[in-house]
């Protein structure tokens, strides 16, 4: 286990990297953020002697301190209630490219990860990569049996690399959050847990493999929007293969003009096409950027790089059906009461007041297309609600919203005219009549009593499990607990905290003066 002076150096590297970058000063200016954690950020500014004034590079200070961080920024670019706007929308500009590694070194990586020659699996591979990021790079290739793929190689090292840095996260949000108020209902730990859960997944490329599996079926029979297909033969744990694909990037707007692609129809489509994985299937594509799709010669969308995906139950799946229904049409009654209802807002409060505070932000967006349109202050109503209301943050909402602010941006990019209301709308009133009408609960509750029925064997099984009839030996009598010399208590004290801090400033302070840090 890490030790607490490890992470408090870890720490103070990295804050002095935000902080010459002034990306602390939001913090330090923020009423709602906790007192100490001011201080603390406080103390780093004026150790790097930075001054409160001038533009702060949040994009800059996550880049420069490492992949993980870059991660992070990435993700935190979805949390304006917790980072603030100014820095999520500085973040949204964070790219995640690094330069790229030595072809030897990702040669040594796929051989060794099937432990046979390259040559055995791959006629040919470009050396010069198509794409570097901070967790795999991506060479274009031909299989021995003469197919055109694209080779996703993780780096090497990387593994080691996120798992050391996202430990020092997981504590430092644990302190965050157990400094009460504005950070216990913002939920940092678990912000970072769900953070955790995403990176492992990109980490391990059978599981990207596998959700683009997942969502190519679930996508079927969809038109004009497909997932390439896996190599699995040439997949495995640090290496996927897939198919290339021959598009044209969906960001390059002149060029698909110039091809006679019609906009408003791929950018419809591209709408439609996230809807019905949200809502519909429950699993969708979290990484919805430009550099991720493609548009085909016939019109077709193709995504890649499956290493995000957001997953949403079915009951989650109906409330956010029927919220986005109750925005579009004005019943911000019924979207008052689901909130209520789904326990996003504590019962205490008012369902009449929160749908008049729904209205104030719903109706100025209602019947207008997106250029009219800022994202940025509907977002900053609707967390300024979430506060007032005492709604915790929903993580699984918080990634959904952040892959629709995505395709918002695409879709009005391609057609600044798009409604995004009125081209959900009939969608989700049509999902809404399927999955919630008569017929719909009448199936529902035959399928659950029946699944009830069946595992009441089951259930009786367990029941003489844990209370068998009496006989045989007779039971023995409680025994006393007993501490044990060998016995330790875990957890640190206030003076080891204490220590570990004054240990953790002074090797900083000591690096700051030798010019180690810089």
């Amino acid at each position: 286990m890490t030790s607490s002076v490890v992470h408090l150096s870890r720490l103070a590297r990295w804050g002095v990297t935000l902080a010459r970058r002034r990306a602390l000063v939001g913090i330090e200016n923020d009423p709602n953020a906790p007192a100490a954690l001011r201080r603390l950020v406080r103390l780093a500014r004026l150790a790097t002697l930075t001054g409160k004034s001038g533009k702060p590079d949040y994009a800059g200070a996550f880049r420069a301190i490492g992949p993980a961080a870059i991660k992070l920024g990435q993700s935190l670019a979805t949390r304006p209630d917790l980072v603030g706007e100014e820095a999520a929308n500085n973040l949204l500009s964070l790219q995640d490219s690094l330069p790229p590694v030595p072809f030897s070194q990702i040669k040594a990586a796929i051989e060794s990860s099937f432990g046979q020659p390259i040559s055995a699996l791959f006629a040919e591979i470009d050396p010069e990569p198509v794409g570097a990021a901070s967790i795999a790079q991506v060479h274009k290739g031909v299989t021995t049996d003469g197919r055109k793929v694209a080779i996703k190689v993780l780096r090497p090292g990387i593994r080691e690399k996120f798992a050391r840095d996202i430990t020092t996260y997981e504590w430092a949000a644990a302190h965050v959050e157990a400094m009460g108020g504005e950070a216990t209902r913002l939920r940092p730990r678990l912000t970072i847990a769900n953070f955790k859960r995403w990176t492992n997944s990109e980490l391990d490329l059978r599981r990207e493999a596998a959700s683009a599996s997942e969502l190519a079926e679930q996508m079927a029979g969809v038109p004009g929007y497909r997932i390439p297909g896996i190599d699995w033969d040439r997949t495995n744990g640090r290496v996927m293969t897939i198919e290339w694909i021959d598009g044209i990037k969906i960001s390059r707007v002149d060029e698909l003009r110039a091809r006679g692609h019609d906009l408003a129809a791929i950018s419809e489509k591209l709408v439609i096409s996230f809807l019905t994985q949200a809502i519909s299937a429950g699993f969708f594509h979290a990484d919805m950027h430009q550099g991720n799709l493609f548009v085909e010669d016939d019109g077709t969308i193709v995504a890649i790089d499956f290493g995000i995906m957001g997953r949403i139950d079915r009951r989650a799946r109906q409330w956010l059906a029927e919220i986005l229904y109750g925005l579009t049409t004005g019943n911000y009654q019924r979207v008052a009461e689901i909130h209520f209802e789904a326990q996003y807002v504590p019962s205490y409060h008012s369902v009449g007041e929160f749908a008049t505070a729904l209205r104030a932000v719903g109706e100025p967006m209602r019947g207008k297309p997106v250029k009219e349109l800022s994202v940025g202050q509907m977002l900053d109503g609707l967390f300024a609600i979430t506060r007032d209301f005492d709604m915790q943050t929903q993580p699984h909402l918080l990634l959904l919203q952040k892959t629709m602010v995505m395709v918002e941006g695409i879709a009005t990019q391609l057609n600044p005219d798009i409604n995004m209301w009125d081209t959900a709308a009939p969608y989700v009133r049509e999902w809404i009549r399927d999955e919630l009408g008569p017929e719909a609960a009448l199936a529902d509750r035959l399928k659950q009593d029946t699944e009830t029925l069946l595992r009441l064997p089951g259930l009786i099984r367990r029941l003489e499990e844990k209370f068998p009839p009496k006989g045989g030996a007779p039971e023995a009598p409680p025994l006393p607990e007993i501490p044990l010399l060998t016995d330790k208590r875990e957890g640190p004290s206030r003076l080891g905290y204490l220590v570990a801090a004054l240990v953790g400033a002074g090797a900083v302070w000591g690096a700051l003066a030798a010019g180690w840090i810089g």
